[in-house]
């Protein structure tokens, strides 16, 4: 299955990269490289659950969680699985602006951070605050409407292009 932009709110977070997109099913089982990734014999609604219980012992390492839509947008690689199970190439299809506009105003709540941007009325949703010298946000803009906060910086920076 090959996702773009559009297919991100499929995705069950977390997300880990895959090397490749030579996995092979066969019983119930989602093999890379030789190596287990899945057992859907086992019970339990996500891939770690079910990682936890499967006999088998030869594991393909699934590595740094990336836990939000614009952590897939940064990556190089194209291959993913979700936490799911469900394996997926990820297309990047488009090109996006991305501006940087000042951060007015960082508040805490509820085990979230609500950030606040200059000229855009929808606060964003972070999972943490950014470090106090982040002044800056850059926001991917979709079809010219402000869409995510994608990194934080410390200088205004040019805008620039972001292929998503």
């Amino acid at each position: 299955m090959v996702l773009t932009y559009k297919d991100l709110d499929k995705v069950a977070f977390p997300v880990y990269k895959m090397e490749s997109g030579d996995w092979t099913r066969a019983d119930g089982l989602l093999f890379m490289n030789d190596q287990l990734v899945d057992d859907t014999n086992q019970e339990g609604e996500t891939l770690g659950v079910r990682r936890m219980q499967t006999p088998f012992k030869d594991k393909y390492a699934l590595k740094n969680a990336i836990m939000s839509p614009n952590g897939i947008l940064k990556q190089n690689t194209l291959y993913f699985i979700d936490s799911k199970g469900t394996p997926f190439g990820y297309l990047k299809t488009l090109m996006c602006k991305m501006k940087y506009l000042e951060i007015t105003e960082v508040v805490p709540k509820g085990g979230a951070t609500i950030i606040r941007v200059k000229g855009i009325k929808q606060p964003f949703t972070v999972p943490r605050p950014p470090d106090s010298s982040m002044k800056w946000a850059g926001i991917l803009h979709l079809h010219g409407l402000p869409w995510m906060l994608y990194e934080y910086s410390d200088t205004k920076l040019k805008d620039t292009r972001r292929k998503v």
